[in-house]
């Protein structure tokens, strides 16, 4: 046989609540407290989670002109939960608005050995709103990795794309390194407040 409680509030001896519901919202505690989920339990909170989010990566190499900024293409996308990354930028879903977390990892080569300094940048509605720089201390470079991220307060709209520069020491061109492995990609997600 089941049984059914109805009340709105559950409160310990001292008459705070511990289970309060009003106007379809339901208080778990009061501030200061702690709540436990026991170990063993399994807490389930479809309506809370990192989204929207999205991985991209690319499956071929760009070839870069030396002393160009130039936008990095993704051409290969692993998940996009809100399909809101197309022409190689992110833009934020009606209604999602917030905190985003940002990451970049790009692998730079150069076969003449000649790669002098590379900067990534992260652009917020075409405008740069980040820049990570790495400048060589050494010749014969071929290969630079870089990760580079970014957390930014978005609203619905705004778009994020990925920029490169590089300077090589004889003028020409480098690539930015693309290939199934995860060579060069670029992710992010919302942040839960």
């Amino acid at each position: 046989m089941a049984s059914i409680l109805k009340v709105d509030t559950i409160q310990d001896q001292s008459g705070n609540n511990i289970i309060n519901e009003n106007a379809d919202t339901i208080t778990i505690g009061a501030s200061g407290d702690t709540v436990t989920v026991p170990t063993g339990a399994t807490f389930s909170a479809p309506g809370i989670a990192n989204t929207p989010a999205f991985f991209v990566y690319k499956n071929a190499s760009q070839t870069i002109n030396d002393v160009t900024t130039t936008k990095v293409t993704w051409n290969t996308t692993a998940f996009d939960t809100h399909s809101a990354f197309a022409s190689d930028k992110f833009t934020v879903p009606s209604g999602q608005g917030g905190k985003y977390h940002f990451t970049n990892f790009i692998q730079v080569n150069d076969a003449d050995e000649v790669i002098d300094r590379v900067s990534r940048s992260w652009r917020k509605n075409g405008s740069q709103v980040a820049v990570n720089d790495m400048r060589n201390t050494s010749a014969n470079i071929v290969t630079r990795n870089a990760a580079s991220s970014v957390i930014l307060d978005l609203s619905a709209g705004d778009y994020i794309e990925t920029y490169i520069y590089a300077n090589t020491t004889d003028n020409g061109t480098f690539i930015v390194y693309g290939e199934a492995q995860y060579y060069s990609y670029f992710y992010g997600y919302k942040l839960i407040e």
